[in-house]
């Protein structure tokens, strides 16, 4: 495993108890970091940090509430990395067939809830002069996958997000970049008919899913300061899929 340094940096992951987030928060601290997992299972929250150890803490968010995002993150202090990986699916389905408010809680958690905790986090960050946010996105937000409008374009929302953010943070030392994964084998898959987990992997030329810790070892290059003159960028781990 290469060494990328983050010791002495701050990190808040968000949906940092499984997945991504927790395969995150494990390389994030191998690397000296400190993490803070905000999420909503407080039961699988707690598990998480006592497995993580010393350096982790945690606390239970509700992403798509502004004060409480507001509230987490006077509590958590000088933040210097922020890793938004706390998402849904919402389930599948034609467009036409889900219901509205499926569709809305799938755009709050996944777009909204960035938006409330780059918010609530950038003006610290652009006040200490350097700050890493990473996004996590999906390929399904620049392809747009069937039975899945809700989650399609919330991610698409969220590769504009990062773009915009790039650019408005451009001269403040706080870098801001995307990934775009394909599908990783993670409890999210609970979420999903078996038919799309069929049809996510049928995409997949290397014919097999992500491992959560594929996609934490380019999160922790992104959210460190090596990562430098890149901004507003959108990285894919989708094992070929990608086609631009």
């Amino acid at each position: 495993m290469n060494h990328i340094d983050l010791e002495g940096k701050r990190a808040i992951i968000t949906g940092g108890a499984q997945g991504i987030g927790l395969a995150t928060a494990e390389r994030f601290i191998e690397s000296g970091a400190e993490v803070i997992l905000w999420d909503i299972n407080a039961e699988m929250l707690d598990k998480a940090v006592a497995e993580l150890g010393e350096k982790a803490a945690g606390r239970v968010v509700e992403l798509t509430e502004e004060d409480a995002v507001t509230e987490a993150a006077r509590q958590a202090g000088a933040i210097d990395i922020l890793v938004n990986n706390a998402g849904i699916t919402g389930g599948n389905g034609k467009t036409w067939e889900l219901a509205p408010e499926v569709w809305r809680r799938t755009v709050e958690v996944n777009l909204v809830a960035p938006y409330l905790t780059c918010r609530a986090l950038i003006p610290g960050m652009i006040e200490r002069g350097y700050g890493r946010i990473v996004n996590i996105a999906s390929i399904a937000g620049k392809e747009g996958n069937p039975n899945a409008s809700h989650y399609s374009a919330s991610k698409a929302g969220l590769i504009g997000l990062t773009k915009s953010l790039g650019k408005e943070l451009a001269k403040t030392g706080v870098i801001v970049n995307c990934l775009t994964p394909a599908a990783a084998r993670t409890p999210i898959f609970d979420q999903m008919s078996q038919e799309h987990i069929d049809y996510m992997l049928s995409k997949i030329p290397l014919e097999r899913f992500l491992e959560p810790a594929e996609a934490a070892a380019m999160i922790a290059w992104l959210a460190s300061a090596e990562c430098s003159f890149t901004t507003g960028g959108v990285f894919d781990i989708s094992g070929g899929r990608a086609v631009y």
